[in-house]
This record gives C-alpha cells, sequence and structure tokens, in this order.
C-alpha cells in the first residue's frame, strides 16, 4: 500500500457520504436559486411551497420526538421536548439566530438526558 492510500483509507465513508447524500440534493438546490430569480415573493406558487416546505419539516421534528430512533431513543420524552420548548425561547431571544436556538436546544437536550441517565 502507498502512503496515499493508506491516508486516504478512513476517509472513503466521508467520500461517499458527499457522492450519495449531498452532491445529489445540492444540485436541486442550485437549481432552485437559478430558476426562482426574479420570482415575486408573495405570489401564492411561492407561499404555498414555502408552506408545504414548513409543514413538511414540522412532520419530521415531529417524528424525531415522538418516535425517535438510535440514540435519541435513549433521551427522555420530556428532554426532547423541553429541549425543542429551549431552543425555539433562545431563538427568539437571540433576535431570531437559527444557530443560537440550534446550540442551545442541544445542549439542553445533551445535559438533561446526561444527568437523567447518571
Amino acid at each position: 500500500m502507498t502512503a496515499f492510500e493508506v491516508a486516504i483509507a478512513p476517509l472513503w465513508p466521508y467520500l461517499v457520504l458527499i457522492m450519495v447524500g449531498f452532491l445529489p440534493s445540492e444540485v436541486w438546490r442550485a437549481l432552485g436559486v437559478v430558476v426562482s430569480r426574479g420570482l415575486d415573493e408573495r405570489s401564492e406558487i411561492i407561499v404555498w411551497v414555502r408552506a408545504v416546505a414548513t409543514t413538511l419539516l414540522a412532520a419530521v421534528v415531529m417524528k424525531l420526538l415522538l418516535t425517535p430512533t438510535g440514540a435519541l431513543a435513549a433521551a427522555p420524552i420530556l428532554a426532547r421536548f423541553g429541549a425543542v420548548v429551549a431552543g425555539v425561547g433562545v431563538y427568539f431571544l437571540a433576535r431570531r439566530s437559527v444557530i443560537a436556538g440550534v446550540i442551545a436546544g442541544e445542549l439542553i437536550l445533551i445535559s438533561v438526558t446526561y444527568f437523567a441517565l447518571a
């Protein structure tokens, strides 16, 4: 084995993840940006698309909260719901900062789960 093969061998799962998971969806996002130029943000079709996207996101969040799989299943249900409530609260307190809300929710979930299982 060459030095290149030794360095690259542990990275192949990440390459597959990028090729199969990231790039196919990124093509459609870029195409959406190009196609959406000049569209009125308040048009009925855009409002409908935004509503459908928001509904799908809410459904995924509720599915993760109510029927989690993997490591999230170990977290108590009150910890999961509390983390969401805290994350939304921090989102609004931090002047609609998504990153602040996500980090706060994650910290709450990790902390409560750690101390509940310890």
